[in-house]
């Protein structure tokens, strides 16, 4: 491999460099889409569960949920809005939703970019060699073989390093962007299910004899060690 890259000269500076950070991007973008750290398991059943009992919705709580995760951020944006028309309840949604979903493709551009670079450097490095090799023509005539198969060597692996560092980075591309679109309808289906357990229309009362709290653990609780909400 080093061989490799000595062969390519110093156009394989820039795609070695290239090829650290897409990497590095990739790494952080798996760790940090993780289905456990967005979308929580059981959090929105959680939410409703509470809101269903008459859990207090006090702003300490509202917040908790909030830094919870991305799901937990879209659910406290509902929360928020709960006494307003649903039509606002709904545009404060859309609104919260387009700022997460930003938030998630962090860096997603900066990958991108490298897998359309990647090529247009490996053709740099081409253009490059070729343009030694004629060179080397030009001063020692066609009988220097060792000149032109350095020259032609080095178009060749710059242009197969430019390939390599762009295909990964594109697929990855993908694949981050589909999975961000599949976690943003999730939300949206969680959003709205709380919104239909807030309509006063789907409200069960509490039992007589009864009175309303919040039981259970905050709806956080499972995943940020939040308290249990206060009695309403």
């Amino acid at each position: 491999m080093l061989e490799l890259v000595k062969a390519g000269g110093w156009p394989m500076l820039p795609l070695l460099l290239l090829s650290a950070v897409a990497l590095a991007i990739i790494v952080e973008r798996f760790w940090t889409l993780r289905r456990s750290q967005v979308l929580p398991p059981g959090l929105g059943r959680e939410v409703r569960d509470w809101v269903g009992r008459g859990g207090q919705l006090d702003p300490a709580h509202i917040e908790s949920l909030r830094g919870n995760s991305p799901l937990g951020a879209l659910l406290a944006s509902v929360l928020d809005m709960r006494n307003h028309p649903r039509d606002e309840m709904r545009e404060r949604v859309e609104d919260v939703g387009r700022h997460l979903a930003h938030r998630m493709e962090r860096y997603l551009n900066a990958l991108g970019t490298i897998a359309g670079a990647g090529p247009l450097l490996g053709l740099f490095g081409t253009v490059v060699g070729m343009i030694q090799m004629f060179l080397g023509i030009m001063d020692v005539g066609v009988g220097d073989v060792n000149e032109l198969a350095g020259g032609i060597g080095k178009a060749l692996v710059c242009a197969a390093a430019g390939m390599i560092v762009a295909v990964p980075a594109l697929m990855f591309h993908r694949y981050f962007r589909g999975r961000i679109d599949g976690y943003i309808v999730e939300m949206e289906h969680e959003a709205i299910a709380l919104m239909d357990a807030l309509d006063p229309r789907n409200r069960r009362p509490a039992a007589a004899g009864t009175p309303a709290h919040a039981g259970g653990q905050h709806a956080s609780a499972a995943h940020s060690g939040a308290t249990r909400p206060a009695q309403a």
